[in-house]
């Protein structure tokens, strides 16, 4: 096993983070860390997760799909557990890229124990180990989703679900980054197959966008992911865009500021909803973020 404890740990203030991960809910104040912290590996970013019980075929999908994220200049951004964590971080650092891992315990608590080598090739290769936990922390039930929200946080074209079953902690990343107003994204499975109930579960109900190959990210204009968030050519949600990005409004106001007919403006905010773009809560719509 090399040596992955003589990196340093250190500190760095919410002041410094990237502007993704300040814009979060509960973002904590400081994040412990070890090396070389530099905010331009999170410009291209991209949150992979899947179920600690990886199938053979979640293997096949990193495989074929991380290089490609590599090979455009994507950081991957994993939680360094067993199963899809781990491989996701493996095959990036194979071919040459920029992997960071965000830990569900302190920094000096290897789990799994496993992965002393991986530790220190992220480290050796300028990624980073990352944690909100002081370095003797022992992970919990709770500190693993709670950590989620980091995984989440830093990305910054969004998150991809590999596999994960209908209770797992990849289910609750994906709740999360939609809070966060991630782009969510999920490879179907086999329907008789559990790891696939939660991914397919997203798909089919609209909550995160199926993915065949990672071209269908690579090739969306979603590497800007906030630019390319409220761009439109529809001349009406175009305005709803421009309204929202203000304040949020009930749609009775929405539609006396667009002077517009109800039924037809009900029809485009749903069709928006429907597309990430909106959510409606306590009487209002907000633009997501």
């Amino acid at each position: 096993m090399k040596n992955w404890n003589k990196y340093p740990i250190k500190i760095i203030e919410k002041k410094d983070f990237p502007i993704q991960l300040k814009e979060i809910k509960k973002c904590p104040e400081k994040l412990f860390y070890r090396g070389n912290w530099n905010n331009n590996i999170f410009n291209k970013s991209l949150a992979v997760v899947g179920s600690r019980r990886m199938s053979r075929y979640g293997r096949e999908i990193v495989a074929k799909f991380v290089p490609e994220f590599v090979a455009n200049g994507i950081t991957v951004i994993s939680g360094f557990m067993y199963g899809v964590d781990t491989e996701s971080h493996n095959k990036a650092l194979e071919f040459g890229g920029k992997t960071v891992a965000v830990l569900g315990g302190g920094l000096d608590i290897l789990v799994p124990a496993e992965n002393g080598n991986l530790y220190s090739e992220i480290l050796e290769k300028d990624g980073l180990v990352i944690s909100e936990y002081v370095y003797d922390f022992k992970p919990t039930v709770w500190s693993f989703p709670q950590r989620n929200r980091i995984v989440s946080g830093l990305s910054s074209m969004g998150i991809l679900i590999i596999e994960a079953g209908m209770k797992s902690g990849s289910l609750v990343t994906a709740r999360i980054g939609r809070e966060q107003g991630k782009m969510i994204y999920a490879v179907p499975g086999q329907i008789t197959s559990s790891t696939a109930d939660g991914t397919n579960y997203l798909i089919k109900n609209n909550f995160a966008k199926m993915i065949l190959s990672a071209s269908d990210i690579t090739d969306n204009k979603i590497i800007n992911f906030q630019d390319a968030l409220f761009e439109s050519t529809d001349p009406l949600e175009d305005s709803i865009i421009q309204i929202l990005k203000v304040e949020a409004l009930s749609i009775d106001e929405l539609c006396k500021e667009l002077k517009t007919n109800i039924v037809e403006l009900n029809t485009k905010i749903s069709i928006m909803s429907l597309n990430n773009l909106l959510i409606e809560e306590n009487g209002k719509v907000y633009l997501k973020r």
